[in-house]
């Protein structure tokens, strides 16, 4: 039931059970910082609100009346029990300052979040801000979301094609995927682009379902071969959990993959994998960042980590 339109606002039964404590009008309205007349004018109407007299006025000051004392002394148990809220909601905005559960993809997780957190934290030091305590869960996309849908954490980065429905995304960085091979693959020497019916035909070292470079390949096979007889699926030699372990199973010659450029940077440089050029497949990709609740990152720690993911990658 909705409460009665007789209950004061909780300001004005606070400068009720002042004025009790007092017995002035004008020392109740000094402590509240407002003028005596101001504080005269809102307990008449706290008085008109609840339909009874609640105070005595006389040239020496104001006394509670019997209602009034009963009322000051009701209204001073709400006060403390709003006290209490009050105190419990600024602890839990600062708790929300203080934490961050993140919840991010391989490959965001391996080689981009290290450096935003430490640009987070090197801001919060400059602002003289304590510094936000981290949690990171780093799993594939499609249980970041779950992540997020459950509460479990505060914000998310993905790398799936689509925004997930019924959650807030931003997009935060670019992305491409390229398919590696070891330097004596076969691949590695040819002269025409690998198709995407060569690349949906041949077994790859690859990420589990529900992962976002898995999803976003999928997607790349059906688009291309979109009026084709042939299925557009990811055939797999081996199938694991880990972008590093994808990358060592290649360079140990298990066969093609296709991987992030972020993940295989380091082993393109020092030649160890080379890249296959590929004809008719798009493999270029957004990371997200994904939230639930307003339009607006939850202010705080989370927006500004979003907005520096944003600024680091030109976003």
């Amino acid at each position: 039931m909705p409460l009665s339109p007789h209950l004061p606002q909780l300001g004005s039964l606070e400068l009720l059970v002042d004025v009790g404590r007092t017995a002035s009008i004008g020392a109740a309205a000094r402590l509240h910082g407002i003028s005596q007349q101001a504080a005269s004018a809102r307990l008449r109407n706290v008085e008109t609100q609840v339909g009874v007299a609640l105070l005595v006025r006389t040239v020496r000051g104001a006394t509670l009346t019997p209602q009034g004392a009963l009322v000051a002394d009701w209204a001073a148990r709400l006060l403390a029990a709003a006290e209490e809220l009050d105190g419990g909601i600024a602890a839990l905005r600062s708790d929300r300052r203080a934490r961050v559960r993140i919840a991010a993809s391989l490959t965001v997780a391996e080689h981009l979040l290290p450096g935003w957190l430490v640009a987070l934290h090197i801001s919060q030091q400059a602002a003289g801000e304590r510094l936000t305590s981290i949690t990171l869960d780093a799993v594939n996309s499609e249980h970041v979301v779950q992540a997020i849908r459950s509460g479990r954490s505060d914000v998310g980065f993905i790398e799936s094609p689509d925004e997930p429905t019924g959650l807030r995304a931003r997009v935060v960085a670019a992305d491409s995927l390229v398919i590696v091979v070891r330097p004596d693959h076969p691949w590695a020497r040819r002269r025409r682009p690998v198709t995407a019916s060569e690349l949906a035909a041949t077994p790859l070292v690859s990420r589990e379902p529900g992962s976002g470079t898995r999803q976003a390949l999928e997607r790349a096979l059906a688009r291309a071969l979109s009026g084709s007889s042939r299925r557009p699926i990811v055939e797999t030699a081996l199938e694991l959990t880990t972008t590093s372990a994808i990358r060592e199973a290649v360079l140990a010659g298990a066969g093609p993959a296709v991987l992030s450029t972020l993940a295989v940077s380091d082993a393109l440089a020092a030649h160890r994998l080379v890249t296959v050029p590929t004809q008719g497949l798009g493999l270029d990709r957004t990371l997200r960042a994904i939230w639930s609740g307003g339009s607006q990152p939850p202010a705080g720690p989370v927006r500004d980590l979003i907005a520096i993911a944003r600024r680091r990658s030109g976003g």
